[in-house]
């Protein structure tokens, strides 16, 4: 069964004063779902947690939550009225407060007080630590009061702004992953700041990749890798890269690495120049192939390791064979390429070309553009 709309960005334009930070922002948020907003510095994230919140006024558009206007041009619902809780980057605990105290801290006038905040205790796996205080507590601990602070009032919506960036690698790993179980075991929908990739598909349902102010794709964390619908999505997920090629059916394109042919038909002009995505992945290990490329460099990884791959015409992929067979830079390999579906750009500026005979397995096209 689907669940119900919960929150909703329509059209939305927000800054501070009149500067236009974020422009015509479309997404939405089922219930229960977690979402995230994921770029670099300064691409509009924060600031679109931050109008969510009720913290900044909204230049066009509207948001809506639980079917109700919160923010629109000319009016923001104070965001103490919005049921919205917060967990901030730097926890923003209260030092002279203990941490059921810090807990109990918005439901001061609950009945129940003291059974929630127990309750969100063994949430958040602090059972027996209530009457310590936060500077006796480590780092990811002082998190989860933070986060167990934030749903003691019930909250429709929960907003994490980068709520792991104080954190070194291997916590924040963990805690990622501790803190969507604690979201999804009290059906809490929420929306978590990001610029780490892993944190994002660790904790989220769906992810917003934002671009200079723009929201580019919002959608599953296996679309935004299998399924990108713009160059930059394509390149800024994951590990992947752009090799020339001419297409030359709707479901196959000519490039250096020989005719590739994918699972899904493309509807330009045939002949035209596109670009077409290859993740390490899609590139195996194959000692028999007549295609070879130059290894130019390696990172071992464990299980595998990460080759960097030099082509005969200079272009360079990047590809990751099993650990077990070490093979050394400067030695020439042979590849196939295992693509399931290929996902292609139009090349900006192309024009469809004579497709010419294929002489040899593998025709060579330029890699720049």
């Amino acid at each position: 069964m689907s669940q119900p709309l919960l929150l909703n960005l329509r059209n939305l334009a927000c800054g501070y004063q009149d500067q236009r930070v974020v422009q015509n922002l479309n997404l939405h948020l089922n219930a229960g779902d977690i979402g995230c907003l994921l770029g670099s510095s300064g691409c509009g994230k924060t600031t679109t947690l931050r109008a969510i919140a009720g913290f900044e006024p909204v230049h066009e558009g509207e948001i809506t939550l639980a079917g109700e206007t919160i923010s629109r041009a000319g009016f923001t619902l104070a965001p103490e009225k919005r049921r919205i809780g917060m967990v901030f980057q730097d926890y923003a605990l209260f030092p002279h407060l203990s941490v059921a105290e810090n807990i109990a801290f918005g439901i001061r006038k609950h009945p129940q007080k003291e059974r929630v905040t127990e309750e969100l205790l063994e949430l958040v796996n602090l059972k027996n630590l209530g009457k310590r205080f936060p500077h006796e507590l480590s780092g990811g601990q002082q998190q989860r009061v933070a986060l167990a602070r934030a749903l003691a009032p019930e909250p429709q919506l929960l907003l994490l702004d980068e709520p792991f960036s104080n954190l070194d690698g291997e916590l924040r790993r963990k805690l990622s992953h501790e803190v969507r179980d604690i979201l999804k075991a009290r059906g809490t929908s929420a929306i978590l700041v990001t610029h780490d990739q892993e944190e994002a598909f660790a904790v989220s349902d769906h992810v917003g990749v934002f671009k200079e102010g723009r929201l580019e794709q919002w959608d599953t964390p296996y679309n935004l890798y299998h399924e990108p619908q713009t160059p930059f999505v394509a390149s800024f997920i994951g590990q992947g890269y752009f090799i020339r090629g001419q297409l030359s059916s709707p479901e196959s394109v000519l490039t250096e690495l020989g005719e590739l042919r994918g699972n899904r038909a493309y509807t330009w002009p045939m002949g035209g120049a596109v670009d077409v995505l290859l993740r390490p992945d899609d590139i195996v290990y194959a000692p028999d192939s007549p295609l070879k490329a130059r290894i130019v460099g390696k990172s071992f990884q464990g299980a595998s390791t990460l080759y960097r791959l030099q082509m005969p015409t200079g272009a360079q992929l990047e590809s990751i064979f099993p650990s077990h067979a070490d093979h050394q830079v400067g030695a020439d390999v042979g590849i196939r390429v295992a693509a399931d579906h290929l996902v292609l750009f139009q090349a900006s500026g192309s024009v469809a070309a004579q497709i010419p005979a294929v002489e040899s397995g593998v025709r060579r096209y330029s890699n720049a553009n």
